[in-house]
């Protein structure tokens, strides 16, 4: 029976408290953003000049608390995604990167659907979010991984960038 490393989780579960205060202090700016950039994307009758606007419509109308929709399936995206990062021993450059790039492409299917699903919750009106579980069975499951694609390739930037860093190769 191998013994459990104390010291990799408590690396991992303050790294995964760390994502998730970081979210939670700048979630409603994300909301702002998110909300914004969805309007402008429905091209629509726009009703937010700019980002600010968001902000101002929510303390407005007293819906602050919207600007939180989602954020706990946001917070459990972060946490799964950290401790995923955190869990790793260093075994040697190429072969930690090649580990890392794997596990941040298998967090990224993971947590998928809950990024998809937390866009949804800060896009709807404020007030009117629905829950994880309404989010996550409304459409469907292919619909729950758009843009998968771009968060696998993502994945492989602190990789580019490791690998940039030891052979030398700098970009200025």
């Amino acid at each position: 029976m191998s013994s459990i490393d104390l010291e990799s989780i408590s690396e991992a579960t303050s790294g995964a408290i760390g994502a998730v205060l970081s979210t939670t202090i700048l979630y409603p700016l994300d909301t702002c953003k998110a909300k914004y950039q969805a309007e402008v994307r429905s091209h629509g009758q726009q009703k937010y000049r700019k980002l600010s606007d968001v902000l101002w419509e929510a303390v407005s109308t007293g819906q602050i608390v919207s600007l939180y929709q989602g954020l706990g399936t946001k917070n459990l995206q972060s946490f799964i995604a950290q401790f995923v990062k955190y869990g790793t021993k260093s075994i040697g450059t190429k072969a930690n990167l090649i580990l890392a790039a794997s596990a941040g492409a298998c967090t990224a299917i993971i947590t998928q659907p809950l990024d998809t699903a937390s866009s949804r919750m800060q896009t709807s009106a404020f007030g009117r979010s629905k829950g994880l579980w309404a989010m996550l069975t409304e459409g469907s499951w292919s619909e729950a991984f758009d843009g998968l694609g771009i968060s696998l390739l993502l994945t492989s930037n602190p990789a580019i960038q490791m690998q940039g860093h030891d052979s030398g190769c700098r970009l200025e």
